[in-house]
């Protein structure tokens, strides 16, 4: 299933973003809930639009800035509009209350309400150059969260192998926001920069990965604001992910074990 970030689309309101990704063939769509779009949380909005377009909500993407109730009013949402993932942000580094319900309250939620929490992994933020600015910061945090998101240009940005991070989250993926890093400068379109996005995709396929394939483009790359140009880039990427996802052939752990041997 094919999906992309509102975040893609910045400047937009939610009701022209939903029809966006309708036109453009996708099969759904996340929603990034900031508290300063009102739209983005107003649970009742946007089921009407999901009723509307016949647009699912693939994944709820808690702020940054999320806390225990944010994340208890994405859950809430998911039950109403028939969301399965919500994505949480890793907290702020001294924000130890946050951190340990995170860590003790959401496996309770997960099993009571049959919804997969994910972490994100995190970004290359620092204080003066050398602390992280986020706790639950690593690979192993994200194996110990049980549930993970893979942001492809924060692997890109701490400077991280994209193949070899997917080995070691792949037990636990369940959601993927795919992007290029370009000259630097994070959430590329997929076929522009130095990541190897064609034989990640290739490999999340074979692997035999089950969750959502999301884009989150920057809305510069997107070009957000020229419609013609919008559009054209949402082909690509539809495009590439036909190319390099859809098409390639599943390999079952029978017959890979038959060519092993050979």
């Amino acid at each position: 299933m094919i999906s992309i970030s509102t975040e893609s689309f910045n400047g937009y309101g939610l009701n022209r973003i939903f029809g966006f990704v309708k036109e453009a063939g996708f099969d759904a769509l996340d929603i990034a809930m900031d508290p300063r779009t009102f739209d983005t949380i107003d649970t009742e909005y946007v089921k009407s639009l999901v009723n509307e377009y016949k647009l699912p909500v693939q994944a709820l993407l808690t702020h940054t800035t999320a806390n225990e109730d944010d994340v208890i009013h994405a859950v809430e949402m998911a039950k109403e509009i028939g969301t399965r993932i919500i994505v949480v942000q890793p907290p702020k580094m001294f924000n130890f209350k946050y951190t340990k319900w995170l860590e003790v309250e959401v496996p309770k939620i997960r099993q009571r309400e049959d919804i997969s929490i994910a972490l994100q992994n995190a970004t290359d933020e620092t204080f003066l150059g050398v602390i992280p600015e986020h706790s639950m910061n690593n690979i192993n945090d994200l194996r110990k969260f049980k549930h993970a998101a893979l942001d492809t240009t924060r692997v890109a940005l701490k400077h991280d192998d994209l193949i070899r991070t997917f080995e070691l989250v792949k037990k636990f993926l369940v959601h993927v926001h795919v992007s290029n890093l370009k000259k630097g400068i994070g959430y590329a379109l997929p076929d522009e920069g130095i990541l190897p996005l064609e034989s990640f995709l290739t490999k999340l396929r074979q692997d035999g990965y089950k969750g959502a394939v999301s884009f989150k483009i920057n809305p510069k790359f997107m070009q957000v604001g020229n419609h013609a140009k919008m559009m054209k880039h949402l082909a690509a990427c539809k495009k590439f992910y036909e190319d390099f996802y859809v098409k390639v052939p599943v390999v079952s752990a029978i017959e890979a074990k038959e060519d092993k041997e050979e």
